[in-house]
């Protein structure tokens, strides 16, 4: 079977460019491994997810290093995605379901971590949203803001990278909680977006900023009760000497520090103690037992328009490096996704 794939060239350090990727078309033999019971399946992919923690596993990391292995220089990138079963040795899965998980960056995938797939049931939405705010990056918004932060109604919210895939759901959430609610994003169209599509009370351009530290405290004069942190370096310090005391940070991603051969130290930490901060770090796989309880929250507000979602849409795999390399200059507006077969 002839299948397109993406492959990752070699390791990346610095910012990661198209040429670091490789789209080939070869034919493969794709079966499933002997034995009805295999537990694999074989998929045609219909939608990519492009997110930032992928820019990570083009690194060459030590074990323990990251909850999530490194990319295989040579061989095609894999992520989140949506698919179709073609073939199933899993009991769980039959032909023709939709799925989505972990799939290879390619037209055909046989994934035998079946462990990693979800089942579609409810096919009333668009798929793609698998994707997004049905899939990862919205269990992620989910459980950063629900189970980490644990917001009360009246409380101060910022959302950084606000919207993004995770931020522009974190800021409705927000809203349908009671708080106040104020994202950063890096042009007029995103600020505009936070404002009159998602909700968010106040939003602003973090590029036309001089002073972080200035801008902060002029939408939060009596400080932030709850951050959601999607960018790390600068932004971190200039949230942290702007926290109100027994303040909360989910710390959900660092996109501007990924790319850098050093990172940024962060300078303000000292408000954690004197403020009574809790900071944590989370990903979303340790919450995936919550999904159920995620969805019946999630889709009744999709359908009664309580929830609105914004996709970056580009076609065919050819187009997939430079939408994952967009990522981390910003050319996405929403969640980036790659439709590699409308089915």
């Amino acid at each position: 079977m002839r299948n397109k794939q993406v492959i990752l060239r070699d390791t990346v350090s610095g910012f990661p460019k198209e040429s670091d990727m490789l789209v080939t078309t070869g034919s493969t033999e794709l079966k499933l491994p002997e034995g009805s019971s295999s537990g694999a399946v074989l998929v045609k992919n219909l939608y990519l997810s492009c997110d930032p923690y992928m820019r990570g596993r083009m690194t060459k990391r030590h074990p323990g290093d990251s909850y999530v292995n490194s990319f295989n220089p040579g061989s095609p990138l894999t992520g989140y995605g949506v698919a179709k079963v073609l073939e199933s040795g899993d009991p769980k899965f039959k032909q023709g379901d939709f799925v989505w998980g972990i799939t290879g960056w390619e037209e055909y995938s046989v994934i035998t971590a079946t462990e990693a797939l979800f089942k579609i049931h409810n096919t009333d939405v668009p798929l793609s949203y698998y994707t997004g705010i049905l899939g990862m990056p919205g269990i992620t918004a989910y459980v950063g803001f629900y189970e980490v932060c644990s917001p009360k109604k009246g409380e101060t919210v910022y959302v950084s990278a606000a919207s993004g895939a995770v931020g522009q759901l974190v800021g409705q959430f927000a809203k349908l909680s009671g708080c106040y609610v104020v994202g950063s994003a890096g042009s007029k169209e995103k600020v505009d977006l936070l404002k009159n599509k998602f909700g968010f009370d106040e939003a602003f351009n973090y590029k036309e900023e001089p002073n972080l530290v200035a801008a902060l405290k002029r939408y939060f004069p009596e400080g932030i009760d709850i951050y959601f942190e999607n960018v790390g370096g600068k932004m971190l310090d200039a949230v942290l000497l702007n926290m109100r005391i027994h303040g909360r940070i989910a710390v959900c991603g660092m996109i501007s520090q990924y790319n850098l051969e050093q990172p940024e130290g962060v300078h303000n930490l000292t408000s954690v103690i004197f403020k009574q901060l809790r900071m944590e770090g989370f990903v979303a796989p340790s919450y995936y037992h919550l999904y159920g309880k995620f969805l019946e929250m999630v889709v009744p507000a999709i359908n009664e328009g309580k929830i609105t979602y914004v996709e970056d849409v580009v076609e065919g795999l050819e187009s997939a490096p430079a939408a994952l390399v967009g990522l981390f200059v910003g050319r996405n507006v929403g969640k980036q996704v790659v439709v590699v077969s409308r089915e």
